[in-house]
């Protein structure tokens, strides 16, 4: 069984997307401290042709807070206003906006709660299958140490295969979860290009731009465009 672990992005890029894919149970690492500037309530779009970040404030944010405890503000009608104006003429507008402003205007403002759910309308809209977890809700022994904490995650979970995103190679350490009896790798993510209408190509935004612009099959060619290692 391989598993992920996760911080609970909203609309992350396709690399995240690429890792839910490729495991059979994607974590959302909850139950740690929110990082302010992060992924969690911000991500990037393509904006009359430059990249452009969007951002849901966080009530409450706090570096001492478990990202759990905290929620997202109801304030998102400039965010929606922006995606709509950015993408009104992609060839997909129609089918992945309702998506975003169902997920971005619900009641629950969790923010787990809600990433979990932007993340899982993507997932089923690809018809990919992969279930997600919260580690708050989930019982294993937890340690100081990162390491320990995912090892103990993979356990709870019957898990001895774990798959990293690509900045986790500077974290980890192959040879103390294999000493463990865990198998580590990290999911590589290929150069992609795809077509932005008549934009010059900009990498690495949210996948709210794949989803505008590329066909369910087209995305789904793209979500296979990594390495192992």
């Amino acid at each position: 069984m391989k598993v992920a672990v996760m911080q609970p992005y909203l609309f992350p890029y396709l690399g995240y997307y690429q890792l839910a894919k490729c495991v059979d149970t994607l974590v959302l690492y909850d139950d740690v401290n929110y990082i302010p500037r992060g992924y969690i309530n911000r991500n990037y779009i393509l904006y009359q042709g430059r990249k452009w970040r969007f951002t849901v404030p966080v009530m409450g944010a706090s570096i001492h807070k478990k990202i759990y405890t905290l929620s997202f503000s109801r304030n998102v009608s400039g965010v929606l206003q922006s995606i709509r104006h950015a993408y009104s003429k992609a060839p997909y507008f129609d089918a992945v906006f309702p998506m975003v402003e169902e997920v971005l205007e619900r009641e629950d403002r969790d923010i787990t709660d809600m990433c979990s759910s932007g993340i899982r309308e993507v997932l089923d809209y690809l018809e990919i299958g992969t279930p997600l977890l919260r580690s708050s809700r989930m019982e294993y022994n937890k340690h100081p140490g990162r390491s320990q904490n995912l090892m103990e995650i993979c356990s709870s979970l019957g898990a001895c295969e774990y798959v990293n995103s690509p900045g986790g190679r500077l974290i980890y350490d192959k040879k103390e979860f294999s000493s463990c009896g865990y198998n580590l790798s990290f999911l590589e993510p290929r150069e992609v290009h795809y077509n932005q209408g008549k934009n010059e190509f900009v990498p690495n935004l949210s996948m709210i731009d794949v989803l505008m612009w590329c066909s369910k099959d087209q995305a789904m060619a793209l979500l296979d465009e990594y390495d192992i290692v």
